[in-house]
């Protein structure tokens, strides 16, 4: 289903996707090969996603290290507590899937960890690009270009990872 009100707009790593219904951001995507999921459609703005972009853009400039902004995250109660725990993750932090495995309660499902931060349906404003491998390796990412992504947002968020 689509969601009421959609914007788009340009950052450092590409452009960006929005999706809200009255009260809550429903989606964030990131481009991909030049395109986003719904570019045939024509913009709905509301204020929840223009301030969202504002928060946005504040954090691509670096004076933003939290949102503030009402999410509506569908999925399986497991995905839901995986998401919960990347959301306890503040700027700069970062965790392994292996851990989030144990915080859960699924010590071993690093795996299944790795398919329900992948299908967060808010990258960056849930971030999920704070997962590492247990080593500190970048070993994925779901969202936008994939890895060079991932690596420009650990990046701005001053997070080392292994080589």
């Amino acid at each position: 289903m689509t969601s009421p009100y959609l914007l788009r707009f340009d950052s450092p790593i590409g452009r960006i996707e929005l999706q809200a219904d009255d009260a809550h951001l429903t989606s964030l995507t990131m481009e991909r090969d030049g395109a986003l999921p719904h570019d045939a459609e024509t913009e709905r703005p509301s204020p929840l996603l223009l301030a969202a972009r504002d928060q946005l853009a504040e954090y691509f400039a670096g004076s933003r290290t939290a949102f503030d902004l009402p999410v509506r995250l569908v999925g399986t109660p497991f995905q839901q507590s995986v998401w919960a725990e990347l959301g306890r993750l503040g700027w700069g932090e970062a965790t392994s899937y292996g851990a989030l495995a144990a915080a859960v309660g699924r010590p071993g499902s690093a795996r299944a960890i790795g398919g329900a931060v992948g299908s967060n349906p808010v990258p960056i404003i849930v971030g999920c690009h704070r997962v590492l491998a247990s080593d500190g390796r970048v070993t994925g990412y779901s969202a936008g270009e994939g890895i060079p992504t991932k690596l420009w947002l650990l990046a701005h968020e001053r997070i080392g990872f292994a080589a």
